[in-house]
């Protein structure tokens, strides 16, 4: 008796690779305006993470100014690279409070550290923080660069580069996107709804550093300034609604 050949086709059908983004946030914004953290505030911004979380890949750069700013201990006497790392430090404080409030949100979170600190936070490795966000984690990238003469907006734009990031989320207090002069000083300030990079930097549009701007615009990579409110600001540009002002080549 001839057995019948059977020939089953099974045709893969790949997900589409989910959307993978850098959030950018200001130390200003964990103090509601004061020094230290504000755990309200923190917790808000965590419970806006953590819905978007739920379908899109999430890193967080945090800022540490409601503790220190290096540049600015610098014009008081301190050296400044000495300023630099205290200011690093602050940011660990902010990553760490971050990271609390999120898990407290049911989101799983990993914190990386540019200066090596085992006992609180994992060194910082580019290919872990992308198998950590592909599981679903947030990462929170703190201590900035690990280098002084660094801001955190250029460390945002560089660890997108690094993870492979959509694009870069800067998330701004008091400001809802770019303008053409500073709207808190100017009442004839108009907002931009897109700009390019070399536009934003010939024009001297200092919303974001222009070390950050330089290094999305040679690398091709995005970057979006918005509002941190009305409440949900953040869940929504995490998810990719249009909003504030968009940045490009």
């Amino acid at each position: 008796m001839r057995l019948r050949e059977e020939h089953i086709i099974v045709t893969n059908h790949p997900t589409a690779p989910r959307r993978r983004v850098l959030l950018k946030l200001s130390g200003e914004a964990f103090g509601g305006g004061q020094l230290g953290v504000n755990p309200g505030v923190v917790s808000t911004i965590a419970q806006e993470i953590a819905e978007a979380a739920q379908e899109v890949e999430v890193a967080v750069v945090v800022g540490g100014g409601n503790f220190f700013r290096g540049a600015e201990l610098s014009k008081s006497g301190l050296e400044r690279s000495r300023a630099d790392y205290m200011g690093m430090l602050g940011t660990v404080m902010n990553a760490l409070a971050l990271q609390d409030f999120l898990e407290q949100a049911g989101t799983e979170t990993r914190v990386q550290s540019a200066i090596e600190m085992r006992q609180v936070a994992e060194p910082y490795l580019p290919l872990r923080a992308v198998r950590h966000m592909e599981k679903g984690r947030v990462v929170i990238f703190g201590a900035g660069a690990g280098l002084p003469y660094f801001s955190t907006d250029t460390v945002a734009a560089q660890r997108a580069l690094e993870v492979r990031a959509t694009e870069v989320l800067v998330a701004k207090n008091g400001v809802d996107g770019v303008y053409t002069a500073d709207p808190r000083t100017d009442p004839s300030a108009t907002k931009l709804h897109h700009v390019t990079y070399n536009d934003a930097l010939v024009k001297g549009l200092k919303v974001v550093d222009s070390t950050a701007f330089s290094l999305c615009m040679d690398n091709g990579m995005s970057m979006r300034v918005f509002g941190m409110e009305p409440a949900g600001n953040v869940t929504k540009a995490l998810r990719g609604e249009e909003m504030g002002t968009l940045v490009t080549t």
